[in-house]
């Protein structure tokens, strides 16, 4: 085959995910995680986010300039400059206000998560609602998503931006007189140079600057603050119902409350089971200690 056939080739390999456009600081989205099929997830995702999104804002609206054109109009533009100039700036701003979708696909640059970009809505209410309602019906509505995180900030990964963002993004949920009892949850992917320990200690810390009244709760807080680092992009928001909503786990939010209790029981079983082999090993090694002593 001619050279051009493997160019071209080797060009769509090395082009990312995502049609090229990355994750990167300065944008506000969704990520999602999956259970491997990547290209299913990005489906599956601008399916439910595009059915909810619809019913909380509305259905998704576009411009055409041309399409507002009559012929008559399009006629006398053909011998008129100064309208034919209007006119290729006005196909412009259309052609880039379609570009800006609602819902928008990027390269997150770590495997098994994919990151949806959101414009003109709030990340954390349409997510909530989603799970709230998945909740409450209990309807299964997805089959390789797992995780649907809203992500309402993003910043550099490195300490000090992390440090200078977050004394501002957290003002709505903890300045005074806002205040609650707060987790943070932390994940790092494709990253090596922060420390988990360090970045929450030191998130912890602008919390509790903004209102010394904010106290941390790992059981059942009224917020969590969600920490998800890739590469070198700090994504954060604040969400709510975060073990209510099993941690907005869409699989094992659909679950019923029987079904629950099956799988904690289950588990506790396992962990007994544990507890008991160590206990007779324990047993059993203690016992040929005393026989030897007896010999």
């Amino acid at each position: 085959r001619p050279k051009g056939h493997f160019a071209a080739a080797a060009g769509r390999a090395k082009r990312p995910r995502g049609g090229g456009r990355q994750l990167e600081a300065g944008m506000r989205g969704i990520l999602i995680t999956c259970n491997m099929n990547e290209r299913k997830c990005v489906g599956e995702a601008y399916s439910l986010l595009g059915e909810y999104g619809d019913l909380l804002y509305g259905p998704e609206q576009f411009s055409d300039h041309e399409e507002r054109l009559s012929g008559s109009d399009r006629e006398e533009d053909e011998d008129d400059v100064e309208a034919a100039l209007k006119k290729e700036v006005g196909q412009i701003r259309a052609s880039t206000e379609q570009k800006m979708r609602r819902f928008q696909s990027v390269e997150s640059g770590a495997n098994n998560v994919v990151f949806i970009r959101t414009q003109g809505i709030e990340p954390e209410n349409l997510v909530h609602h989603i799970l709230k309602d998945m909740h409450t019906t209990k309807k299964k509505k997805t089959r390789v998503i797992l995780r649907m995180l809203p992500i309402s900030g993003t910043c550099k990964a490195f300490m000090e931006d992390m440090k200078k963002y977050t004394e501002t993004f957290f003002e709505p949920w903890f300045k005074a007189p806002n205040k609650g009892t707060f987790q943070i949850v932390y994940k790092a992917r494709n990253n090596s140079h922060m420390s988990r320990e360090e970045v929450i200690k030191e998130l912890a810390g602008v919390v509790g600057s903004l209102n010394p009244e904010n106290k941390v709760d790992l059981n059942n807080p009224q917020y969590t603050v969600v920490v998800e680092i890739i590469k070198t992009v700090c994504c954060l928001s604040v969400v709510r119902d975060y073990v209510l909503f099993r941690k907005y786990n869409l699989q094992e939010v659909v679950k019923s409350n029987k079904e629950d209790a099956q799988q904690k029981s289950s588990l506790t079983e396992e962990q007994n089971s544990e507890v008991v082999k160590a206990e007779t090993g324990e047993e059993e090694k203690s016992s040929k200690e005393v026989k030897e002593e007896n010999k």
